[in-house]
């Protein structure tokens, strides 16, 4: 690190030293959201929910800032730019839940201005922009949360006991899937006025399209699809119950795009090995029949003694059987139980603030995942198996 580094650090962490308020056991964190969307708005509500006050709402689409500003508490104070919203500091923490392109600068310049962050899933759009993510965290000392709420939640710490416990054995393959049914596109027309050119950010330069705004998930320039936005959840789970960081390889494969006006196919299969002697596989279709959300998902670890089926709401444990039709020996089913997860999720968010221990989706469990998918990502788009390089830090072919 030359001088001018050295100083531009210790100037950052001055600034975010300065920023930070001493917060009591008594006292109500206050909290921006930054992307009043959707996703933004249901975090608004349950941070409301646990105690926190909602004091700052920002987003580029007025539509998006009237709703959100409805939702947060009393007197929240609105913003058009997420960084006019960091320079208040009355502000504690933020969420981020923008589009995917959004969340590593976000992030970042959210820790350099000495607030803690709760970021949705993935957490990020490429891995340069996660390790960068965890420099920036670990430097200014503030507490990230990613949004992969399923480690907070009381029945995925249970199964993932069984996992650790030995009782499945030797573990050397794991399915997982995901299906539902998408029909088409958003289509809905955009209202209000929208700052297209802050919204698109670093991506490429176009004229505002109400498509790629409202579909964001499904163009390569935001996103990565269902197949990244799913998996996020599902693999990070994986790693979790497999004490798992870094794949070897990554092989993906996806079917023709079945939504019409889309880039990403809702169809994909990914095959991920391990240096732990396992292969991992999660399908996402899209184009399956509906499903409640008990039945939706599921991940499979094959031991050689047992197989644990954990589901969204639900676990099984089937031991070494040749019976036709097997038996669990142990197993758990709580309809409802998914959503609390994420208040659980959050409320171990809030308790870091105060106590500033880990959380439990600390950024470098998100970085993880994070590999996996923009590799994933690669992969498909280009139909090669990818090779990640540890020195590097790099995906190859």
């Amino acid at each position: 690190m030359n001088r001018r580094q050295f100083a531009a650090a210790a100037a950052a962490a001055q600034t975010a030293l300065a920023y930070q308020r001493t917060i009591g056991a008594n006292d109500r964190i206050r909290v921006g959201v930054i992307g009043a969307g959707g996703r933004g708005r249901y975090l608004t509500g349950e941070f409301k929910e646990i105690g926190a006050e909602m004091a700052a709402v920002c987003d580029v689409a007025e539509a998006n800032l009237e709703a959100g500003l409805k939702a947060a508490s009393t007197g929240a104070k609105p913003f058009d730019n997420y960084k006019r919203l960091l320079e208040d500091r009355s502000i504690d923490a933020v969420i981020v839940s923008t589009p995917d392109h959004w969340h590593a600068q976000m992030t970042i310049d959210a820790v350099e201005a000495g607030k803690d962050v709760y970021v949705e899933k993935p957490l990020a759009h490429t891995i340069a922009e996660g390790y960068r993510m965890i420099e920036a965290t670990r430097r200014t000392k503030r507490i990230v949360q990613v949004g992969m709420q399923r480690r907070s939640s009381a029945l995925f710490q249970e199964s993932r006991a069984i996992a650790q416990s030995g009782e499945l054995g030797n573990v050397r393959l794991v399915n997982s899937w995901w299906y539902n049914h998408q029909a088409s596109m958003n289509t809905s027309p955009v209202t209000g006025k929208v700052d297209w050119q802050q919204w698109l950010g670093t991506s490429p330069k176009r004229e505002f399209d109400p498509i790629r705004f409202r579909n964001w998930y499904y163009f390569w320039d935001y996103s990565g699809g269902l197949m990244i936005g799913q998996a996020a959840h599902v693999i990070d789970a994986i790693h979790w119950y497999m004490n798992s960081d870094a794949p070897l390889a990554v092989t993906t494969s996806g079917g023709a795009v079945n939504i019409d006006g889309v880039e990403i196919p809702e169809t994909t299969c990914m095959s991920i090995e391990y240096p732990q002697n396992y292969l991992a596989v999660f399908t996402v279709g899209y184009k399956a029949m509906r499903y409640n959300m008990f039945n939706d998902q599921c991940k499979q670890f094959h031991g050689d003694k047992a197989r644990l089926d954990v589901g969204r709401e639900w676990y099984a444990l089937y031991p070494q059987s040749t019976a036709i039709e097997m038996k669990p020996s142990r197993e758990k089913k709580l309809p409802g139980s998914f959503n609390p997860a994420t208040r659980d999720h959050i409320r171990n968010f809030l308790d870091c603030i105060r106590t500033r221990n880990e959380p439990n989706a600390p950024v470098e469990a998100g970085q993880s995942t994070n590999i996996v998918l923009c590799m994933a990502i690669e992969s498909l788009r280009t139909g090669r198996r990818m090779k990640w390089n540890p020195v590097s830090r790099r995906a190859e072919a």
